[in-house]
């Protein structure tokens, strides 16, 4: 159901206020581009910063603008249980095509503990929900035997995003939870070896700046054209090295200030980026042909 270049939208800030006009101007710019879906919310929309309020009408702006054309996928993952039913069943009326999930951050819990916080959030919407795996954020990875349990005995857990970079556990996750699981990569450096695993796509930051190529990179591969989908993987490698050149987002921020897409502005703790740091990350934008 959910394929190809997905993105990990940015939250604009004007004024360190949500900037609903970027945004929107933003979504725009990636239908145009051909991205599949808009994920809003996650770790790269700032989440942790964002107050119940804005996080609901992020999400309710995504849905407003995108008018069905394509899915938006509301990040609405939480350490509580309780606060990710509430902010998942928001989504749900608020018309979300589904939700992405993070794993609960700092609270650690047992693979039994993981397994029934996911079934709850799972069992309280109709939505599709994709599990978020990311252990070096949350302190906690979810083992490829409990996704395997949760796609089975709940039917609307229906993917995951594999943050782990762990290509091994990838292949288990594929094996156990058969081909109408999707398996969706979490690291732009590894969108095409996790294709070459059987994955649907990429969940991807780099897209916020380079929607085009990181869209061209799945079709040419889902289209037979490996060659084609190589080159575009080692073009946009340094670009992708770049953007984690500092904790994501504040490169890729940084960068769509650079490029006047929206506003670069972070909230704390993100900070600026580092001098030293913004010169590397010019060059690169510069070498790709998205900065003069």
């Amino acid at each position: 159901m959910f394929k190809g270049s997905i993105v990990a939208i940015v939250t604009p800030f004007k004024d360190d206020n949500v900037d609903e006009k970027a945004l929107r101007k933003l979504i725009e710019f990636h239908i145009k581009n051909g991205t599949s879906a808009i994920v809003p919310c996650g770790t790269t929309g700032e989440s942790a910063t964002l107050n119940y309020e804005e996080h609901e009408r992020v999400v309710e702006i995504c849905i407003e603008q995108a008018k069905g054309r394509i899915p938006v996928i509301a990040g609405t993952g939480s350490n509580s249980t309780q606060e990710a039913i509430v902010l998942t069943k928001h989504a749900a009326k608020a018309g979300a095509s589904a939700s992405l999930q993070v794993s609960p951050y700092y609270n650690k819990p047992t693979q039994s503990g993981l397994y029934e916080h996911f079934k709850a959030v799972a069992e309280s919407v109709d939505i599709p929900l994709i599990l978020y795996n990311i252990a070096s954020r949350t302190g906690v990875n979810i083992e490829p035997e409990t996704i395997a349990k949760l796609a089975h005995d709940c039917k609307n857990i229906v993917a995951v995003k594999e943050a782990s970079g762990n290509l091994e556990q990838m292949s288990r996750i594929k094996a156990l939870c058969g081909n109408n699981f999707g398996l969706l990569s979490g690291d732009d450096a590894l969108t095409l070896p996790v294709l070459s695993i059987g994955g649907a796509g990429i969940i991807s930051v780099v897209a916020n700046i380079a929607p085009r190529d990181v869209a061209n990179l799945v079709s040419e591969f889902q289209k037979g054209n490996i060659a084609q989908a190589q080159a575009i993987h080692y073009r946009l490698l340094p670009l992708v090295k770049a953007m984690f050149i500092e904790t994501n987002p504040i490169p890729v921020k940084t960068a769509m200030g650079l490029m006047r897409l929206c506003e670069s502005g972070l909230r704390l703790p993100m900070s600026k980026i580092l001098p030293e740091n913004e010169k590397k990350l010019k060059i690169a934008l510069k070498d790709y042909g998205l900065l003069k």
